[in-house]
């Protein structure tokens, strides 16, 4: 017989789901578990007494911030093991950063994808790494990638004709991260742009534009890692994106 909680972790793993296995490792009911769905809730059938509302509330925080820990609740050590399915990065925009940039966060566990209408950018041969390669404007993109708070979207183009669909897709998705390549000028002509067309003073503060954080990068392999550290800091949550010298944060 299958044990129901190794079958309710492989349910979501294999379904993609965000979730916890909560199970107690000191204390009273030791070795005790339960799986939950990030939006669903419990799935492995009776809630036990422990399983507090405190307990809900803090795995719920784990989850969105991907990070497992073990925490104390009176006289019982818990410990809340998200499993979270990987996060997708979509990129619009094949050009010379989008090949280092992809194949970074394939190495940091995204999901892929690259998206440009030009055909000459957008081929295998320039990104045989990344999971979906897909040669079409923007429009035709969402049709087939649906983002939701687990996706990273990463505008390299600020012509018109890709950004604009791009960010009429996304008005109002709660995706994890938006960042959009350009100067400053640039981003302040974006954001007067996209004020007109509705969006709030909220919606275009949480767009990272200029994007990246300032490493002074040169070259398109620096700026892809300038990129990806903002990424890093804005999926884990903290982090203050300072140098660990001479600091008192915890380390690696």
């Amino acid at each position: 017989m299958v044990n129901p909680i190794v079958e309710a972790v492989s349910g979501l793993k294999k379904a993609e789901r965000l979730g916890a296995m909560i199970s107690v490792i000191d204390g009273p009911g030791i070795g005790e578990a339960v799986v939950i769905d990030r939006d669903d809730g419990i799935v492995t059938g009776e809630t036990p007494g422990w399983f507090s509302d405190a307990v809900h509330a803090d795995a719920t925080v784990l989850m969105d911030s991907e990070e497992s820990k073990a925490l104390v609740y009176d006289d019982r050590r818990i410990f809340i093991d998200v499993i979270a399915p990987s996060p997708v990065m979509m990129i619009f925009g094949a050009g010379h950063i989008a090949q280092p940039l992809s194949l970074f966060a394939r190495e940091l566990g995204f999901r892929v994808v690259v998206a440009d209408a030009r055909a000459a950018w957008a081929t295998p041969e320039r990104f045989p790494h990344v999971d979906d390669l897909i040669v079409a404007w923007p429009n035709t993109v969402f049709e087939t990638v649906v983002p939701d708070r687990r996706t990273y979207v990463v505008l390299l183009s600020h012509d018109s004709r890709f950004e604009i669909p791009v960010f009429d897709a996304i008005h109002g998705v709660p995706v994890r991260y938006l960042g959009a390549m350009g100067s400053r000028r640039t981003h302040g002509l974006r954001v007067d742009r996209l004020k007109a067309a509705g969006w709030t003073e909220d919606e275009v503060a949480a767009i990272h534009g200029p994007i990246g954080l300032d490493l002074k990068a040169k070259t398109p392999a620096e700026t892809a890692i300038s990129i990806l550290a903002e990424i890093i800091q804005v999926r884990y949550g903290t982090g203050s994106a300072a140098p660990l010298r001479g600091s008192d944060a915890p380390v690696h």
